[in-house]
């Protein structure tokens, strides 16, 4: 399962109701702030969510609104909080743009408050766990070096209780070994091995996230299917040339993706402060009815074969 809670859902500049381009990824013990436009830091302490655990930034891209709240991240950071360490995860363009901000203007010759390891992203699996992946993967927009990540949760077998204690298998670690793939012998001499206890593959939640993205016809196989897509929606469709222009959405384009890719779930944001929430939410929903449009605060659980909702708001 992974939790996801926006931050900031406008565009280019922040609006009365929505503040510039973050999101939280939760996923077991960990936290991944995507993107830090100005202001992510109150958003944060406003979400209830605070500044614990937040050691890892996944940028999408060099855009400012995209990562100007990182100076006032790490500005708190060195006087009020403490953490280990912190990586910032980007590609080569948005990295050279993060070092100048942080070591030009933020730093100024001072050390930093804690160890920060700037990640070049390259295509493909960006993060491992026992539980799940991140993936990162090349998006098309404004300059190089931008990307999309897809948070995907190992496939898994379950453990058949009823076939174990049919077997005779003890509860306790002879049926968490088995859980775990090894074969295990019991007090009878019997052997007994994982096959004859966990069920059949049973794939993991998907959620793909996309910052800002000019067009969709070149993005990977592999999010197809995915449970929940966020992708922006910065335009609507009698504003098509200004997409073109600037290299960003349409809600119907989005959504047409969506469609297309056979995602169960489409999550819209980066609006601009042009249009309403419900006009891009009718644009889009026209076309892939199961479609919200997130708003500051949204919380969001992406659970395998269970529908995606709007949760009550993030708290502590």
């Amino acid at each position: 399962m992974f939790e996801l809670v926006f931050l900031g859902t406008s565009a280019s500049a922040p609006s009365v109701l929505r503040g510039l381009p973050a999101q939280i990824v939760l996923a077991e013990e960990y936290r991944f702030l995507v993107d830090c436009g100005e202001g992510t830091q109150r958003q944060l302490l406003k979400s209830g969510i605070g500044f614990k655990r937040l050691n890892r930034i996944l940028l999408t891209h060099g855009h400012l609104d995209h990562i100007l709240g990182l100076a006032g991240l790490l500005s708190t950071f060195m006087r009020w909080e403490s953490i280990d360490s912190l990586e910032i995860w980007g590609g080569r363009h948005t990295l050279d743009r993060v070092q100048d901000l942080i070591y030009g203007v933020v730093l100024r010759g001072q050390r930093p408050p804690m160890p920060i390891h700037l990640v070049d992203l390259q295509p493909g699996i960006a993060f491992d766990t026992k539980k799940f992946t991140i993936e990162a993967f090349p998006v098309t927009h404004r300059g190089p070096g931008n990307f999309g990540f897809i948070f995907a949760e190992k496939p898994r077998r379950p453990f058949l209780a009823e076939r174990a204690e049919a077997l005779g298998v003890p509860a306790g670690p002879e049926r968490s070994r088995l859980s775990a793939g090894e074969s295990v012998t019991l007090a009878d001499g019997r052997v007994i091995h994982p096959d004859d206890v966990l069920g059949e593959i049973v794939p993991g939640a998907r959620l793909v996230l996309i910052g800002d993205i000019a067009r969709t016809d070149n993005l990977p196989e592999s999010i197809h299917g995915a449970d929940a897509l966020v992708m922006e929606a910065t335009y609507r469709s009698d504003e098509a040339d200004f997409a073109e222009d600037f290299g960003h959405m349409t809600a119907a384009r989005a959504a047409t993706y969506a469609q297309e890719a056979g995602v169960k779930t489409l999550i819209l944001t980066h609006l601009s402060r042009r249009n309403r929430e419900r006009d891009i939410l009718d644009e889009a929903a026209a076309i892939f009815p199961n479609t919200f449009v997130a708003r500051d605060f949204d919380r969001f659980s992406i659970v395998k074969n269970q529908p995606v909702t709007r949760l009550e708001p993030a708290r502590a």
